[in-house]
């Protein structure tokens, strides 16, 4: 019997204990668990682009290698001489190491390649800061030493504050969206949790120019209307996280 007592009296204690800590659990872990929103955001801007970057070479060929050197260390030379007469500058200038190969032709009843003379190559690359001056700049390096062009890349000089814009936009797009999604489930965003940008992209559109030219003359140079650059997109991407209220 007197056990008996004892649970029935420990029983509603028992009760108001849990009755009383269960609340303040609850409380706790919605506390600790708040309702939150992810988004991302991407930012975009199309502009036109405000230098190139040429990409061409000075190739001759002669029956032994030291001809050829120096045939096409005297093309080079006249190469560069014209553009710095232009005005560019020596730091936008690059000229690459001299490549000496011999050429071979292969002999089909011999199964066999036979030496036809050495070819001398060097790869120059010059960056003009000036688009309106495109056209002239190829034309001068046709007409005095290149005979061969790789490609014409177009991209941007000054672009700092475009990518600092560009990321404002990311930022408010994402926000836009928190803010759709919070109006939906009939509540608003709160304070940032984290806000995480993940890199500004900035594509470099490459012309590419197959197309050997006349050391001679220009006749072989592209019309200036070819070098038409169109559009480079800037363009980046942020996720954040807020506090749904």
């Amino acid at each position: 019997m007197r056990r008996r007592q004892f649970n029935t009296v420990m029983a509603p204690v028992v009760a108001i204990v849990l009755f009383l800590v269960s609340p303040v659990q609850a409380q706790d872990g919605h506390a600790q668990h708040p309702s939150q929103v992810t988004v991302s955001g991407e930012g975009v801007i199309s502009t036109a682009p405000d230098m190139a970057t040429v990409q061409f070479a000075v190739v001759e060929r002669a029956d032994n290698p030291e001809t050829a050197r120096e045939n096409n260390a005297s093309a080079s030379a006249n190469a560069l001489n014209a553009v710095r007469a232009m005005g560019v500058e020596e730091m936008d200038i690059q000229m690459q190491n001299l490549q000496i190969n011999p050429m071979r032709e292969y002999d089909p009843d011999r199964r066999t390649y036979n030496e036809t003379g050495w070819e001398a190559t060097r790869n120059l690359t010059v960056t003009i800061r000036n688009l309106d001056e495109l056209p002239d700049l190829i034309a001068l390096i046709v007409t005095n030493g290149a005979n061969r062009m790789n490609s014409i890349q177009y991209g941007l000089d000054e672009r700092g504050d475009l990518e600092l814009e560009v990321l404002r936009l990311a930022v408010l797009r994402a926000k836009a969206k928190a803010e759709t999604m919070a109006t939906a489930l009939e509540k608003e965003i709160g304070g940032i949790v984290t806000l995480n940008e993940h890199g500004v992209s900035v594509p470099r559109p490459v012309m590419r120019l197959e197309a050997s030219f006349d050391m001679a003359s220009a006749k072989g140079a592209p019309e200036p209307d070819a070098y038409a650059s169109g559009q480079i997109e800037i363009r980046t991407s942020v996720t954040a996280v807020y506090f749904l209220k």
